[in-house]
């Protein structure tokens, strides 16, 4: 089992980016067999990028907040 432990959104020449760091658990022993295991993607769907765009979203209302 994968089990996110960050996520990074970011844009750049190719687009939105989203990097995922995840631990990778033995689902039998619960032992961790990976940790800080990194995949990196573009996101090509219209409604991945919204979704993306609410989290930014949220962390911009926090940051005005203070």
């Amino acid at each position: 089992m994968k089990k996110v432990t960050s996520v990074t959104i970011w844009n750049d020449s190719a687009g939105r980016r989203l990097s995922v760091t995840y631990s990778e658990i033995d689902e039998e022993t619960h032992k961790v067999v990976k940790d800080n295991a990194r995949e990196n993607f573009i996101l090509m769907d219209n409604t991945e990028v919204k979704k993306t765009d609410s989290v930014l979203k949220i962390a911009q209302d926090i940051l005005d907040a203070q």
